[in-house]
């Protein structure tokens, strides 16, 4: 799906199609873009739309390799940045990432969203409705209002976080979760790292606008990141940490708890094989073949070597127990 948002000082326009070549037709240069490219991998359309705003043809491969993440330097054509945002979604234990690319022009910017970003959608669905007034600015307070709406993101995503969180804590002070829990808490810390680099993407956008260099973003939309997203990024990132270090708490408890656990069955399985021993030895001992052993020929030795055995099952546990073994 491709989504088309035009705007000027006067003019303020939405359109949609998943027709690549009915979405640059309706582009006027005399105005502002915004072009969401929402699950979309047609290389041979997203090559139309990069030779369209005449960029690079090198960003193709760039939007399509996933593995490519955070600002590009090297090339002038454009402002390059390769995201990934983590999300509330859950799969396999694991939050899933959202996978993408946002290009900033003079008077575009293209994102490319692998899955579509519900606060973009909101974010576009606010201009359209003309709640967010966007028609004084430039495409450069655009991309200011996505990462904002990214960022507060994930204080929402750290929040759900904290209460999973609170709900492993509680299984892991109780001593009542097994491995499996220990692995939800891995996967977990494991799948965070995403927020981690979508934070250092940020702060290396953030250090380029120092430069005098920099053409992408205009001076009022600097004061705008420097006013709010500075102190939004640091506390975002502060909360992370705290995030990751609860969780690793967390694991080396759990670790601590199967530990624990296992220990104590390797204890029950020591104590039943020492039970067992001495059984073992009266049977083995009344097994060899010996002609001469005058206690079989007795009526009563065989339910008196059964008492011998019961006794000593019965005195073996009745230790254990007193001792704490069991």
């Amino acid at each position: 799906m491709l989504m088309l948002l035009t705007f000027s000082q006067n003019h303020l326009e939405l359109f949609s199609s998943k027709d690549v070549d009915t979405v640059l037709e309706k582009i006027d240069g005399s105005h502002n873009i915004w072009l969401r490219c929402i699950q979309f991998r047609d290389r041979t359309g997203t090559a139309k739309i990069i030779n369209h705003f005449q960029l690079n043809p090198s960003r193709i491969d760039m939007i399509f390799n996933r593995s490519l993440t955070g600002i590009d330097e090297d090339m002038e054509d454009c402002l390059f940045d390769g995201y990934e945002i983590l999300t509330h979604q859950i799969k396999n234990q694991e939050f899933q990432v959202a996978y993408g690319s946002i290009l900033l022009g003079s008077n575009f910017i293209i994102t490319f969203e692998i899955k579509e970003i519900k606060v973009l959608t909101i974010l576009l669905s606010n201009i359209h409705k003309q709640t967010i007034d966007i028609q004084g600015w430039g495409v450069d307070y655009i991309l200011y209002l996505i990462l904002k709406n990214i960022l507060n993101n994930y204080h929402s995503v750290f929040d759900y976080i904290s209460r999973q969180l609170d709900d492993l804590e509680d299984e892991v002070l109780a001593s009542s979760g097994d491995e499996t829990t220990y692995h939800k808490i891995a996967a977990m810390r494991q799948s965070t790292r995403s927020g981690r680099r979508n934070f250092q993407n940020i702060r290396s956008l953030l250090a380029l606008m120092n430069y005098e260099d920099f053409q992408w973003i205009s001076q009022p939309v600097k004061v705008l990141f420097n006013q709010e997203l500075v102190h939004q990024v640091d506390n975002l990132w502060q909360e992370y940490q705290a995030l990751r270090v609860w969780m690793s708490e967390l694991m080396e408890i759990q670790r601590d708890n199967i530990a624990s656990k296992t220990s104590e069955r390797i204890n029950r399985l020591t104590i039943l094989s020492s039970i067992f021993l001495p059984l073992t030895f009266i049977t083995g001992f009344y097994g060899m073949n010996f002609k001469h052993m005058p206690e079989l020929e007795q009526p009563w030795a065989y339910p008196a070597v059964i008492v011998i055995i019961i006794l000593i099952v019965i005195g073996s546990i009745g230790f254990a127990k007193k001792q704490r073994w069991l």
